[in-house]
């Protein structure tokens, strides 16, 4: 039986393994800068401006690296997500939050592909529309209640896609990077809302993963048709299924009640082989969870839409992996706020994508620490026993120091020649945002 002091030093070794990986094989051009720029990140807490980065003693170079390392550094990207998923583990369910968020650029002119999109805020209506870039992310969270579900794919939306179809892209590189030829493992993609829907669950044929999105409280699906009665066109779609309506129910295919130490007593019902009107051959299964029944006034029940992997599982486990999606909303906001995702004010777009992946790479550096490092906190805050990525990138100074950095110091290269005199400076060429609208879809 491995002892701590083993695990311990097995992680340790899996994090410099990481980081020599990233520089190695990942970052191919400016690869010093840029991961430099990396750390510098982890170890710089709420720089003003994306300047401020050089300020870091880890960062050995000049101001203009920092902008360089942006401008004409290069990533590999395919390495970059097999060295991600490397570090998720090949057996048992493993659950894949799926979701979108904006980077807002209010005052972007040279972007390409930016887009109005609503963006939430502390308003009254919860949200405002902003221009910006929509990423969707597909991260991994190995445990449920915390904040970690680092990042695995990440793909800017051009105006002209949908987050549906992006989604759906990325869940297919996900299971072609995972096969799984014996079936001892499942991979489970969890969604919100916008995804709960048939188009959705269609771009998923042909895949081994199963699929768990949140639908809206007011659909009306269909049951499947009846027998053939002998004359005119076959039916299409059977009886009405619709949520705010329980007498056009039937009878579940499986129902569980059971008591939860954090839901109380909870209620769970499935339907099998429903479909959407627009697209018949889609079926899918629908859950019903309905939790606290115990209180006076229980809170609003919730419908699932299932759709099976190879392998069947029990009604009480399929509900539970839902709750693994709520870790990808802090794992957001930390992007965000602590790693200082959505700072710097670039002049490409291609910019922002390459920054993005750094941020990845910072985030992953993070969770790969969180029992590497010691609790922190600060005088008015209390310890923690499993500690927050927040908590984990403070301890990062005293790590970083025992193991050391595979970037070369930088080379002096004499004065820089500046800007040739008589060549005429450009002005970037503006963009405008684009106004997306819905699109008609073809459901035969």
């Amino acid at each position: 039986m491995p002892t701590k002091n083993h695990s311990t030093a097995r992680q340790l070794n899996n994090l410099i393994k990481f980081r020599q990986a990233v520089y190695d094989q990942i970052l191919t051009k400016a690869r010093d800068a840029q991961f430099e720029l990396i750390d510098a990140l982890l170890l710089n807490d709420h720089p003003g401006c994306f300047a401020e980065l050089s300020g870091s003693p880890l960062f050995r170079r000049g101001w203009p690296s920092v902008y360089g390392a942006i401008a004409e550094g290069e990533q590999h990207e395919q390495r970059l997500r097999q060295c991600f998923l490397q570090q998720v583990p090949r057996q048992g369910v493993q659950v894949f939050p799926l979701d979108t968020t904006v980077w807002a650029h209010p005052s972007a002119r040279t972007l390409t592909g930016l887009v109005y999109a609503p963006s939430p805020t502390k308003a009254l209506k919860q949200h405002s529309i902003v221009q910006g870039h929509i990423y969707s992310l597909l991260t991994w969270t190995p445990t449920p209640g915390q904040s970690w579900s680092p990042t695995l794919y990440s793909q800017r939306l051009e105006p002209n896609q949908t987050a549906i179809e992006v989604g759906a892209a990325q869940v297919k590189q996900l299971c072609q990077a995972r096969p799984d030829p014996t079936q001892q493992g499942l991979d489970v993609i969890v969604t919100d809302g916008h995804y709960g829907n048939h188009l959705f669950f269609r771009a998923l044929n042909g895949l081994s993963c199963a699929a768990l999105s949140r639908m809206r409280c007011d659909r009306v699906l269909y049951q499947p048709p009846g027998p053939y009665a002998g004359h005119g066109r076959p039916a299409v779609h059977g009886p009405r299924f619709a949520f705010k309506k329980p007498e056009s129910w039937p009878e579940p295919v499986e129902q569980v009640e059971f008591e939860h130490e954090r839901w109380g007593q909870v209620r769970l019902r499935r339907w099998s082989k429903l479909h959407a009107k627009p697209d018949a051959a889609t079926t899918f299964e629908v859950i019903l969870a309905e939790v606290h029944r115990e209180r006076a006034k229980p809170p609003q029940p919730l419908w699932l839409g299932y759709r099976p992997g190879h392998t069947l599982y029990p009604l009480r486990e399929v509900w539970s992996w839902f709750d693994f999606r709520w870790p990808i909303e802090p794992s957001i906001r930390f992007r965000k706020q602590a790693l200082c995702w959505t700072l710097p004010y670039f002049q490409t777009s291609s910019a922002c994508d390459r920054w993005s992946h750094l941020v990845e790479i910072a985030n992953w550096q993070v969770f790969l620490a969180r029992q590497l490092v010691s609790d922190q906190p600060l005088p008015w805050q209390k310890a923690q026993a499993r500690l927050t990525p927040g908590r984990v990138r403070r301890g990062l100074a005293l790590l970083f120091s025992q193991i050391g950095t595979p970037a070369q110091p930088p080379k002096m290269r004499g004065k820089s020649p500046g800007w040739p005199t008589g060549r005429l400076r450009q002005r970037p060429e503006r963009y405008k945002p684009t106004k997306r609208t819905n699109k008609k879809v073809n459901s035969t």
